[in-house]
């Protein structure tokens, strides 16, 4: 906390770029968010709901430490619900689940009926193994808001298995003899070691991921090696989805775009292989 500064309250042209700025957040364009901030930045850059702003911009452009940085000096925000909701977000998106949990209970308490918060706590909590609080808040957070938090699918493991050996049966045989015995791996959710193997973090909510060197990288020297893997996470494709059909592709998709690390391909690439 900035201990012994003021801060004059923000004008009404003021709140005016803040709502513009949360409206191209809510539209998805972020480059949009980011020039409508740029004014404000210039006039009132320290000023907390300004800092508030700024780390949700943050947050969405991948930058989750930078927007921890922000909100330290944000305490001061009028919206301290919001404030801590978007320290347990950054916190979510650096694997840091605990300090998550922490912040989004907090948010809560001040205003129980945040649906966004409500959402974070469930999956938080599901990356520590609290399935049964996560549920909760999942249900809580699609009561609140059906349209934007619906209740994530079920399915059971063998018709899970199933819709993936389809996916990989329908593969290019080009792409099929590529493969080998490359492992495809269903995991509920990714480790927090995988997500945190590299700087920066991998966001919490991937939906797949390939592990190990892709084929343009190896040479006859690597022939001993194992050849790395694919993995797909259940719950996070479940929770992307509103229908079995919708399901069934994703899983198609991801899987190609994991495949298609595993070659070492660009986008460009992707149509010449059948992937695209």
């Amino acid at each position: 906390m900035l201990r012994g500064v003021s801060f004059e309250t923000l004008k009404e042209s003021d709140w005016a770029s803040v709502d513009r700025v949360w409206e191209a957040l809510e539209d998805g364009e972020i480059g949009a968010a980011r020039e409508r901030l740029a004014p404000l930045l210039a006039a009132r850059r320290n000023h907390p709901d300004v800092r508030i702003v700024d780390a949700a911009v943050l947050i969405e452009e991948g930058h989750a430490a930078d927007a921890l940085e922000r909100l330290a000096g944000a305490e001061r925000s009028a919206d301290p619900a919001l404030y801590f909701h978007l320290r347990a977000l950054a916190a979510y998106d650096l694997s840091r689940f605990e300090a998550a949990v922490t912040d989004a209970e907090r948010a809560l308490a001040i205003q129980p009926g945040f649906a966004e918060a409500h959402d974070l706590l469930s999956r938080a909590l599901e990356h520590l193994g609290r399935d049964e609080e996560a549920g909760d808040h999942a249900e809580f957070a699609s009561e609140l808001d059906p349209e934007r938090f619906p209740a994530p699918l079920e399915i059971a493991d063998a018709a899970f298995d199933a819709l993936v050996e389809k996916a990989l049966a329908e593969l290019p045989p080009r792409v099929q003899r590529e493969l080998g015995e490359l492992p495809v791996i269903v995991d509920a959710l990714p480790s927090r070691e995988l997500l945190t193997a590299e700087p920066p973090p991998l966001s919490p909510d991937i939906l797949g991921l390939f592990v190990g060197e892709h084929l343009m990288d190896r040479t006859v020297n690597d022939s001993g090696r194992a050849p790395g893997s694919i993995h797909l996470f259940k719950r996070n494709l479940l929770r992307s989805c509103a229908t079995p059909e919708e399901l069934e592709e994703e899983v198609r998709i991801t899987l190609q775009h994991e495949v298609g690390h595993l070659l070492g391909l660009d986008e460009d690439d992707l149509e010449q292989w059948g992937l695209a």
